[in-house]
């Protein structure tokens, strides 16, 4: 059998409709990137690249760029973020990168909310079309954003009347009775990142009057008890920290015409040791039921930072060790 040849050069023409500069970044800073990312040798003569290198990086060259004309005729542009994640797509032989890229979920402000890795855009296709969606993943994933982002373009379309956000007040071993203040001052940190996000996709003096009709309320989890939630977009968030016992309570809210979505990482539980967590055991229970989908996200998604994705692969191959050690 012949040997794989250690160098491939593979000829590309760049349409003329389509302006080099947005193919290749200003100053060729996506040029650099994609060199940087793919170990290849990519050369640019008028609207014509060459890739040289490894055969695999070659063709993962050619999709890359493919991806990024695909992108650029839309007329949406390009950062050197976005040609990161479309070679680490490429690069894992997933494909449809520029679909994912131009999936525009809703505008504010001149700032477009989109998904960012594949992963995200399976989560964002899946709140579409089921009724319950688990969001599972590491910080940084873009788990509430989204959720969010799908809850405001809802209520945009007058297909909910309302958005209840909420999340379990249990946070890095602090309890509610050992913080100082007055109930509502005690809850609003945990809250915080629900309105961070919902501030990000409506205009932030409309907020307090949406809140004041009851269009969206933001509260703790110990508020749904006993509720029925009729035409409402309900988020769950940080959902590791609930028990058994909460997940059932919460998820037997839903009312007619309403859409669930409960995010958390089951990674990073501060329940009592001992307890078991609600989101960790829910998939076991509810992973038969047509309407209800599970999606998960790694550090591959990770879209704050590129440390935090690094962060976070380490943070699973110290787990991952002990683990092994721990059976040995």
């Amino acid at each position: 059998m012949p040997a794989e040849p250690q160098s491939a050069a593979k000829r590309l023409a760049v349409p003329s409709s389509v302006p080099m500069v947005s193919v290749l970044g200003p100053g060729d800073e996506f040029l650099r990137v994609m060199e940087s990312r793919l170990g290849a040798d990519i050369h640019v003569r008028g609207n014509e690249v060459t890739l040289t290198g490894p055969p695999a990086a070659v063709a993962v060259g050619q999709t890359v760029l493919g991806e990024l004309i695909a992108v650029v005729r839309t007329g949406q542009g390009l950062t050197a973020a976005d040609v990161e994640r479309v070679v680490d797509m490429a690069a894992a032989g997933q494909v449809g990168a520029a679909s994912v890229l131009t999936a525009s979920i809703l505008s504010n402000r001149g700032k477009t909310v989109r998904p960012k890795t594949l992963n995200q855009k399976r989560y964002v296709d899946a709140i579409d079309s089921h009724t319950i969606v688990f969001g599972i993943g590491p910080a940084g994933t873009g788990k509430t954003y989204l959720a969010v982002a799908k809850a405001v373009q809802a209520l945009q379309a007058k297909r909910v009347n309302r958005i209840i956000m909420t999340r379990p007040a249990i946070e890095a071993g602090e309890r509610l009775g050992f913080l100082p203040g007055a109930l509502s001052e005690k809850i609003d940190p945990y809250l915080r990142p629900l309105y961070d996000a919902l501030h990000d996709m409506v205009d932030p003096e409309s907020v307090p009057r949406l809140m004041t009709a009851g269009t969206i309320e933001v509260a703790p989890l110990a508020y749904m008890r006993g509720r029925s939630l009729n035409e409402a977009f309900i988020i769950l968030d940080e959902a590791q920290n609930t028990s058994m016992e909460q997940m059932k309570m919460f998820l037997t809210r839903l009312g007619f015409g309403s859409t669930m979505v409960v995010t958390g990482d089951i990674t990073q539980t501060d329940l009592p040791t001992g307890m078991k967590s609600g989101l960790r055991e829910v998939q076991g229970i509810l992973d038969r039921l047509d309407d209800v989908s599970f999606c998960h996200m790694t550090n591959r998604d990770v879209v704050r930072h590129r440390l935090v994705g690094q962060i976070t692969a380490a943070y699973d191959r110290y787990e991952a060790a002990l683990a092994q050690g721990a059976r040995r």
